[in-house]
């Protein structure tokens, strides 16, 4: 018997922020980010519109990129002082993610955060509060999974938390909040959207269910997220619909070793962070390749290339024309193709913020907590630490996987 959950309602096209003065409760908190949604207006317009469905409505403001354990604590001591019957999310995976994880420890103030991140082991939720999520980035698709990823910094180490029970109540994707971001999001988000929807389809626990929505997202993505990055804005609506479904294909399919390792490579660093999407954007290409001798993966990736036409007679030739693509999508967004050159705020660089001695002495530890990912278990392939120490290297150097 296999799972298949999703948000039970989803508003989606423009205006559909509106959608917040259907809520019934007596109390709302509001977690939100850094500053965008309060500077377009969105954050005022959500408060808005929960007051007019009768709520007291309370903000909580400041939530980081790549939120943290502490954060995480923080958010949930408000929420249990406050007693709000809907948490509402508002902003990119970040705000989202966050509240997910701040639900669960609301609902339970003595639960740990080492027991939150037990896979899909996650206490009943909703006894105190229903849980709507607003998306402004077209990335994530945080809005309809029963994923978040949390970090903790002093372990250098970002931990996925995964159970159906965090899968949002309410989702709302109005494309009015993605024409918003700036076109470095647009590409790092993008290309997050993309890796969903591959991971999906040839995840092992991909079904009937999720293929459709994997590779309807994959062609959408494939048509408009280069003219969403050049300010195309028809494209970036069609590209906030995309990633969704590309959420929908791997909440319920589980993704593969790009998120695994762009999991354990994103925080480990003392130059810098390295970007979740713009991580998935560098290693995709190299896992496609690693999965590649798996004959059904292989299958399954040739079936995309078909799908979006690319060409190519083999398997082979398919695989590599896929491989061929996503690289100059890269390219055309800015990414670079390998840790090497991945400098400040994920441009590509001669010289990256991640200096090849401390990525050598790290290497064996990224790549054991790598295997230990919750993403690795449904990778077409299963790597051993030779092997994804060898993978690692590969996306470090930009040099050929032929193992």
């Amino acid at each position: 018997m296999t799972r298949f959950t999703l948000p039970r309602d989803l508003y989606h096209g423009k205006g559909s922020l509106e959608a917040l003065k259907t809520l019934e409760g007596k109390k709302a908190i509001i977690c939100v980010g850094g500053g965008s949604m309060k500077r377009n207006g969105f954050l005022q317009k959500a408060e808005d519109y929960l007051k007019e469905a009768g709520m007291e409505v309370k903000l909580f403001e400041g939530i980081e990129s790549d939120p943290s354990v502490d954060t995480v604590m923080k958010g949930a001591k408000v929420m249990e002082e406050y007693g709000p019957d809907w948490i509402v999310a508002i902003g990119g995976g970040s705000p989202i993610d966050a509240a997910k994880a701040m639900w669960v420890k609301y609902e339970y103030p003595d639960i740990t955060f080492e027991e939150m991140c037990k896979v899909f082991g996650m206490p009943k939720l909703r006894k105190k509060a229903h849980f709507c999520a607003v998306s402004s980035t077209s990335g994530t698709a945080t809005e309809v999974t029963a994923f978040s990823v949390i970090t903790d910094y002093e372990k250098g180490i970002k931990y996925p938390l995964a159970d159906f029970e965090i899968t949002p109540d309410v989702a709302i994707v109005d494309p009015e909040l993605a024409e918003t971001m700036p076109v470095k999001l647009v590409a790092h988000t993008g290309m997050d959207a993309m890796t969903h929807a591959i991971e999906a389809y040839v995840s092992t626990a991909n079904c009937d269910y999720t293929d459709p929505l994997a590779l309807h997202a994959i062609k959408m993505i494939h048509e408009t997220l280069i003219k969403s990055y050049n300010g195309d804005m028809a494209a970036r609506d069609s590209m906030h619909n995309a990633q969704c479904l590309a959420g929908m294909a791997f909440s319920n399919a589980l993704l593969g070793i790009v998120h695994s390792m762009a999991h354990k490579t994103g925080a480990a660093f003392e130059g810098g962070h390295i970007i979740h999407g713009a991580a998935n954007a560098m290693y995709l290409p190299k896992v496609i390749k690693y999965n590649a001798k798996n004959e059904e993966a292989a299958k399954r990736y040739a079936e995309i290339a078909d799908f979006i036409h690319l060409g190519g007679n083999t398997t082979e030739e398919k695989i590599d024309k896929l491989i061929e693509l996503l690289r100059k999508m890269n390219d055309e967004l800015n990414i670079p193709h390998c840790i090497k050159h991945y400098g400040e705020g994920g441009l590509p660089a001669e010289e990256g913020i991640v200096p090849e001695d401390e990525f050598l002495k790290k290497l064996p530890e990224i790549a054991a907590n790598a295997i230990l990912d919750a993403c690795t278990g449904s990778n077409p392939r299963q790597p051993n630490q030779e092997e994804m120490e060898k993978l690692l290297k590969c996306c470090y150097y930009d040099t050929e996987v032929d193992f």
